[in-house]
């Protein structure tokens, strides 16, 4: 925690659910004089009304019919709370409570003018103060009180500003000189607990700051006392990349600073009110987020000092957004004409969020937490805009905004992030001119269940730099318990084999079977799956396949070649244990294939059609592409209109008549639609679909939903559920108990049994970049280059050593992709002729490796036994 000058002030915000129950009075407590003693400053304390208050409150503002009934649970409320408390409520309360019962008496109860409304809405936070003063002081604190309208002043009302925002949503002055801080100064308690919500009316009375306004009143002593911070305790541990109860993988951010968090409450985070930001940022006021139940943890802090990264730092989603279009010919080139558009807004009282114009239509949006946006109001705003224009009001919507620094210069890595828009209607895009968010509006409907995946987007194409500690911390779903975390990797027993090996000759490839065999029997335990294939192009080292066969895998090949290695690696391996799954492959390789014996998956109407011999008679699968992909990059999606695998849907009843005519049988249908698939869904949905098919070609027995099962890559990955995956085929076999399962994974047995090893060649700086050099490139490993894949990076002779350097890793091959990762963190020591470590690297590795550049392909090793 940043210290306050000594004799300086602290302000401690806290929340209705902080508020509402008696041990987090307690903290409230602990907390205040923690920071009183830690800093040598006085403390004041700023709360909210209890819990769920405020919305009772504004139904009886608003008249409802059973207002005495709610006052009178309001107040059984407050009695009950103290009971809990043990405390006298008639004396902590009843003037309090007398003066809420008051109000229905009030004669202006009747016409409801906004002055008593906003004396109304302003009791629960007064309530709330003076009861938790009352406990604080009875557990031995030193806790005065004061009430916040005798220090936060309503700024004078601006023009065409609505009477409503005028009392009940207004802005205060947060400048103090000296004689005001030397007045607050003067009270006597080193303790002090006040309200948030309410200021003093220029007119006198109570003023309200509208919705979230304690974290502004917070602000705004924060500001008027010059404060060494500004603390906001609420039931959450921050600021978070976003919403984590839609996505539990969001980031906390650790630290940003106040343009960055400003734009991401602005943009629908609920955390912290927007307008409690400004008044800090001006003021050089730090502010930090912290969580009331969780007083250990650190926070998101907002300060003018936060390193400046850029990139996406959150996404979040605003409801109720209201898009209002005028279309007109006619303002071409009409000067003016924006200023009389915008002027009509200004008359209704209405403040324009977002604005997209062409030549003949300007749209806007408003936001309803900044707006009265009642039916009235844009009907009445909607006729005067009519008188120039065609109108159209489009409501509900969402606004689905990336906030981040240099948003510009991101553009070219957002392409996933537009391909998930290209599924839902989008109303208007903005990009906002400092370059700090871009917002998609669409229908509200549309928004449900697309930020996760934006998320995900984000992450994995690098435009969320996750890897930046000094912004980004743990995930939601890490500080709420329920990661499964990463084992330890294999080769950290194995480092002295692993090191004898690599004295033998680099770049090397060396596969550790014992964690094939614990792969395969992850996946032999999925009862629901009646045949395992192992995709042999993933690794086809002969003994990773002689390993496999042994745990009862049957093997899946690709190319003529591919059968070729595995009957000569394996001779007496039987053919009906094969499966060949080409694409495009000549005419001859499916011959020889049924010559072999194996099952040949065939994946389109032409080659019947083209050459009926090779397929008359025989027994095949058919390969469907369900219109539809998934994985974790774009290139490993091979579903969809894009994809050159699989037979269209469209054509499968082609495809059947077809094959009858020929008199060919359709035994088992397979489909693969893409890597890296976690999502349960996907595979559900897959064999209800195949499992539709099968049923209409009637001879099918078989469904193969192929493979693409993930693996954790980095340490913030988590290992692939299998046990979830193997309860849901279980519900999806109960539901189709005809058809046998046949899945054929590849990566998931071999990837993480793999490893690189390659010898540091240079160390070099270049513009303030530290680059380490490897004697292996792309031609090696192509995955990073290909797919942007990540690969961990570890220093095998500094294992044990801190990761205190910050490096880019680079190989020796002449293209600008030929990059292992960067910004990696590796000993700040690392040097030339050190035997690096890549992990991971056991599928697609060296079965993709080349000799570009005339650079000799990695020798491969196999360790089978027990380590060191």
């Amino acid at each position: 925690m940043q210290d306050a000058a000594p004799g300086g002030w602290i302000v401690l915000k806290f929340g209705g659910t902080s508020v509402s129950r008696r041990h987090r009075w307690d903290t409230i407590g602990k907390l205040a004089k923690q920071r009183a003693e830690q800093t040598g400053s006085r403390v004041l304390v700023v709360v909210s009304a209890l819990s769920g208050v405020t919305n009772e409150l504004t139904a009886i503002a608003e008249g409802a019919a059973d207002g005495a009934a709610r006052v009178a649970a309001l107040e059984q409320r407050h009695r009950d709370f103290l009971a809990d408390l043990e405390l006298d409520a008639d004396a902590v309360l009843g003037e309090r409570l007398a003066a809420l019962r008051g109000l229905l008496d009030d004669p202006r109860a009747a016409t409801r003018p906004l002055d008593w409304q906003a004396e109304v809405l302003g009791q629960g936070e007064l309530l709330s103060s003076t009861l938790g003063a009352a406990y604080l002081r009875a557990q031995g604190l030193d806790m005065g009180w004061t009430d916040a309208r005798d220090w936060l002043d309503a700024l004078p009302p601006q023009p065409n500003q609505s009477e409503w925002s005028r009392r009940l949503s207004v802005n205060c002055q947060w400048q103090a000189d000296d004689a005001w801080r030397a007045r607050f100064a003067a009270q006597p308690t080193r303790l002090l607990i006040t309200q948030g919500f309410i200021a003093r009316h220029t007119e006198g009375g109570t003023a309200i700051l509208g919705r979230g306004g304690s974290d502004t009143s917070a602000a705004y002593f924060g500001a008027l006392l010059g404060a060494g911070r500004v603390e906001i305790w609420t039931d959450v541990p921050g600021m978070f990349s976003a919403n984590p109860r839609e996505v539990p993988d969001a980031r906390l951010l650790n630290r940003l600073g106040y343009a960055e968090a400003q734009e991401i409450t602005t943009t629908g985070a609920k955390v912290l009110h927007p307008r409690s930001i400004k008044p800090c940022r001006d003021s050089g006021v730090p502010m930090a987020i912290l969580d009331t139940e969780r007083p250990e943890l650190p926070g998101t802090s907002i300060d003018r000092s936060a390193a400046t990264v850029p990139g996406v730092k959150a996404i979040s989603r605003r409801n109720g957004v209201v898009l209002v279009s005028v279309e007109d010919i006619g303002m071409w080139q009409q000067v003016g004409y924006l200023a009389e558009v915008f002027a009509l807004f200004r008359r209704h009282g209405l403040s324009v969020d977002m604005i997209g114009t062409s030549q003949t239509n300007v749209t806007v949006s408003l936001d309803p937490s900044e707006n009265l946006l009642s039916e009235n109001v844009l009907a009445a705003l909607a006729a005067d805009l009519e008188k120039i224009g065609r109108v159209k009001v489009i409501v509900p919507c969402a606004a689905i905004t990336l906030v981040g620094r240099g948003m510009r210069s991101l553009l070219h890595r957002l392409s996933d992030v537009f391909s998930s828009f290209g599924h839902e209607r989008v109303h208007m895009i903005s990009q906002s001119s400092n370059d700090l968010n871009l917002t998609f509006v669409i229908d509200e409907a549309d928004a449900d269940g697309l930020l996760p995946e934006l998320h995900a987007a984000l992450i994995d194409s690098g435009a969320m730099p996750v890897l930046e500690k000094d912004v980004f911390g743990p995930r939601w779903r890490e500080l709420d318990g329920a990661v499964r975390p990463r084992p330890l990797p294999w080769w950290h027993g194995e480092r002295g084999r692993l090191l004898r090996m690599a004295q033998a000759g680099t770049p090397r490839y060396v596969y550790h079977l014992p964690t094939v065999r614990e792969r395969a029997r992850a996946l032999k335990s999925v009862a629901a799956v009646d045949h395992r294939y192992y995709a042999i192009k993933a690794n086809p080292h002969p003994a990773v396949l002689r390993a496999l066969v042994e745990e009862g895998f049957g093997l899946e090949c690709v190319s003529l070649g591919e059968l070729h290695h595995v009957f000569a690696a394996l001779p007496q391996l039987d053919p009906k244990r094969v499966l060949f799954t080409p694409s495009f492959a000549p005419v001859d390789e499916y011959a020889q294939a049924f010559a072999l014996g194996v099952t040949v998956t065939l994946d389109n109407v032409e080659a019947l059609r083209r050459w009926p011999e090779v397929f008359r008679g025989r027994q095949l699968w058919l390969r469907i592409d369900l219109g539809h992909g998934d994985g974790h990059h774009q290139k490993v999606n091979t579903g969809g209109k894009d994809s050159k695998f699989g037979l269209s849907a469209q054509r499968v009843d082609e495809f059947v008549d077809a094959a009858r005519a020929l008199g060919t049988t359709i035994t088992g249908l397979h489909a693969h639609l893409g890597s890296g698939v976690e999502n349960m869904g996907h595979w559900r949905q897959m064999c209800d679909e195949l499992a539709g098919f099968a049923r209409r070609i009637g001879t099918v027995s078989t469904l193969d939903i192929g493979g693409g099962l993930p693996i954790p890559y980095s340490a913030d990955d988590e290992p692939f559920d299998v046990a979830a995956w193997a309860a849901g085929l279980a519900e999806v076999r109960a539901v189709h108990p005809a058809f046998e399962l046949v899945i054929e994974p590849g990566r998931y047995l071999v990837a993480e049994a793999g490893v690189l090893l390659a010898r540091a060649t240079q160390v070099i700086e270049k513009d303030g970049v530290r680059r380490v050099g490897l004697d292996a490139g792309m031609n090696a490993l192509a995955r990073p280059a290909l797919y942007d894949a990540w690969h961990d990076v570890a220093n095998l002779e500094r294992l044990d050593e801190a990761a205190d350097g910050v490096f880019d890793v680079v190989g020796p091959i002449c293209e600008s992709s030929d990059v292992f990762g960067r910004h990696r963190h590796l000993p700040a020591a690392t040097a030339p002729g050190e035997v690096m470590l890549i992990a991971d690297a056991g599928a697609y590795g060296h079965a993709m490796a080349s000799t570009y550049n005339q650079r000799a392909l990695p020798d491969e090793d196999v360790i089978d036994g027990a380590a060191d």
